[in-house]
């Protein structure tokens, strides 16, 4: 494939995927991003990405969505409201990217008839007590953002038997690495250690994740889209597990802050115990993890210790109301 559209390609993962593919895993490659650029997705994410066209644009409206995909020979689609706190506070936006954006995207693939990759979660699949999800479990979303993806996923399961479109679907475990929004848990405790602002841990902060370096990530990606069956789904677990308080102990630990930090804050409503994703198919297709968690964790750390111009002009803006509202307190 030389030419793809790739949905959502100024966000967290998505030009993180950007970046791997036309910084090595496909020189010489074109990529054409369509992003609505909201507070989550970024032109600075993608500075220095040669072969890089960025059109801003939305998902939900289909004259854009056919303009961008004119030409190309397949759709990854990262465009998504993904934090699961503005979930509950506004689930009327998730819906109308997450389910309403995919249709539209589906709708513009199978007209072009091209392969259309779907980036989704595990948590679609629920919490898990033990052992791990395999791509056949069932989907049992527990927040309006994994109700939106799972909405979405289905939608491209019923596409792909209705129009025998080319659909595939890749359900990672939560991502961390560089240029990921501070609303989330590892860039939020990194930067509030860093500035020595309470780290805010919901309830016990015993809920379970499997951590995935995003590069690592980025390459099952690419793996999938190449080799992939059309019809089926692909989950990609991190390597290892960790517990939310002992990620945040790490990060003190590593920004050499004292533990005195930690303020546990009300639990949120529907907030999964554990996830885990079983790889096994998506590693028969080549692909492993090469970064762990002690690995990546410490690159990360110095990451945005080393880039505050990127991360300030978010810490100064918008997020600080969000913050505010979401954990009564304020940020220094």
């Amino acid at each position: 494939m030389s030419k793809i559209l790739v949905t959502g390609g100024a966000g967290f993962i998505g030009s993180a995927y950007v970046r791997q593919r036309l910084g090595g895993a496909h020189p010489g490659d074109e990529v054409r991003v369509l992003d609505k650029l909201t507070y989550a997705g970024r032109p600075e994410n993608l500075e220095g990405v040669e072969g890089c066209e960025l059109i801003e644009g939305d998902i939900a409206d289909a004259e854009a969505v056919r303009g961008a995909i004119e030409g190309c020979e397949a759709v990854v689609n990262f465009a998504a409201e993904t934090h699961v706190d503005r979930s509950i506070e506004s689930p009327g936006e998730f819906i109308q990217t997450d389910v309403f954006g995919t249709f539209v995207l589906l709708e513009a693939a199978r007209e072009a008839g091209i392969r259309h990759l779907q980036i989704s979660t595990d948590e679609v699949y629920g919490s898990i007590e033990e052992g791990s999800f395999t791509e056949s479990s069932p989907l049992d979303p527990s927040s309006p953002y994994s109700a939106s993806k799972a909405g979405g996923d289905l939608l491209v399961g019923a596409y792909q038997q209705t129009y025998g479109t080319d659909s595939v679907i890749v359900r990672a475990s939560n991502n961390y690495g560089p240029r990921q929004h501070p609303e989330k848990l590892i860039p939020l405790c990194i930067l509030n250690a860093l500035a020595g602002d309470e780290l805010p841990v919901y309830g016990d902060g015993m809920q379970v994740r499997n951590w995935l370096w995003v590069d690592d990530f980025a390459a099952a990606i690419d793996i999938v889209l190449e080799r992939g069956n059309p019809g089926e789904a692909y989950n990609v677990g991190g390597p290892d597990e960790r517990a939310n308080i002992d990620v945040v102990k790490e990060i003190l630990k590593r920004a050499d802050r004292d533990e005195s930090l930690i303020s546990y804050v009300k639990d949120r409503p529907g907030h999964d115990r554990r996830y885990s994703l079983g790889s096994e198919k998506t590693q028969a297709l080549g692909w492993e993890a090469k970064v762990g968690f002690e690995d990546g964790i410490a690159r990360v750390v110095d990451w945005y210790r080393e880039n505050e111009e990127w991360w300030e002009p978010i810490r100064s803006g918008e997020y600080r109301e969000y913050y505010e509202r979401q954990y009564g307190t304020k940020l220094s």
